[in-house]
């Protein structure tokens, strides 16, 4: 191993190539010291993978890199970002673990094992008892969060590259992030991961009927354009008037998710009425139960349709107040309503 340090110490003595850049500028949350952890991982991992490359054609490296940015996003410790990086060199590589002990430490080392290890499990497609199954095993099997965590943003970023490879891959892949993936970043609560996840597996795993609904969607959205204008606006108007200092954001309601909610509930697609909505953002808490009172004294709520979601969260943290209203000619809409805080909690999760 010491033409590998020689080489690990001339580079690190280098400018910080471009990759190592990004992911560094990313970690402004981190000091200095930890930095130089991350860079040291960057330069072992890209040393190690060599000349390998990915289906893509993009150097092996982009991938632990791509891997330990959306760690980063989620404001991980600098362990969680240099395994990260190092998450494929006890399999890809002749690093051993006793090379990663010695030069990172027993924690990190744990978190690449353990990512390795789940690697290990195969996955076969079953019936929705059975992957319910192989998520507690998954979840079982780990003493430490972060290797789950490592391991959801490796399946991202190998999902946003599945166009490089064959069919019959593609499918396998996609179904299993749909039944394993996916779910466990809802269980998480890392909505934001997981809508991507669904997004992206969804269009390989359902090609046929991703079709049909995008272009149902773009339809029912092109057609509803200017009413959603005309809700928007008035909502916007009356919570000024009330005082109220607010973000609206309009938002789609993800494919995968109408597919799912058409399915499970036997409904057509004009059957769904949350297709498309508005999220509301406040500061406090007791600004999400004004904004509720204004918009149900603009809009008729429907019956049923308010949940509360600050006083009782849901298991994964999420916290959120939600209202299906009728806007003009009958238009259903969703609007959702939370805080800063709740709203990157429904984001970013844990």
């Amino acid at each position: 191993m010491e033409q590998f340090l020689e080489k690990a110490a001339e580079m690190l003595d280098r400018k910080p190539p471009k990759p190592m850049k990004q992911l560094l500028d990313g970690l402004g949350y981190l000091d200095d010291i930890d930095h130089q952890l991350i860079k040291k991982a960057y330069v072992y991992a890209s040393i190690a993978h060599g000349h390998q490359s990915r289906r893509t054609g993009e150097p092996y490296i982009h991938h632990p890199v791509a891997v330990a940015r959306t760690l980063a996003e989620l404001n991980l410790d600098k362990e969680s970002i240099a395994a990260g990086l190092l998450h494929d060199v006890l399999e890809d590589t002749a690093l051993s673990t006793d090379f990663i002990a010695k030069e990172f430490g027993k924690e990190i080392l744990t978190l690449v094992d353990g990512v390795s290890k789940l690697d290990q499990i195969e996955y076969e497609e079953s019936n929705q008892a059975q992957a319910e199954n192989f998520r507690k095993m998954m979840l079982a099997m780990v003493k430490d969060i972060r290797v789950i965590l490592i391991k959801l943003a490796d399946r991202l970023h190998n999902i946003q590259t599945l166009h490089a490879l064959e069919r019959k891959k593609q499918f396998k892949i996609a179904k299993e992030t749909l039944q394993i993936y996916a779910p466990i970043a809802n269980r998480l609560g890392i909505y934001q991961m997981k809508t991507v996840l669904e997004r992206e597996a969804f269009r390989y795993a359902y090609p046929w009927r991703h079709k049909i609904l995008q272009k149902s969607l773009k339809r029912k959205i092109g057609n509803q354009k200017r009413t959603l204008g005309t809700i928007v606006g008035r909502i916007s108007r009356n919570l000024k008037k009330s005082g109220l200092d607010v973000e609206i954001q309009s938002r789609e309601k993800a494919l995968f998710s109408i597919y799912n909610k058409m399915k499970n509930r036997k409904l057509s697609f004009d059957q769904v009425i949350d297709v498309y909505g508005l999220r509301v953002i406040v500061d406090q808490a007791e600004e999400c139960y004004q904004v509720l009172g204004v918009v149900h004294q603009i809009y008729k709520p429907i019956a049923g349709k308010v949940k509360d979601y600050i006083a009782i969260p849901r298991i994964n943290g999420y916290q959120s107040l939600h209202t299906s209203l009728l806007g003009p000619n009958g238009t259903p809409i969703e609007v959702q309503v939370r805080t800063k805080a709740m709203d990157k909690v429904a984001k970013t999760g844990i």
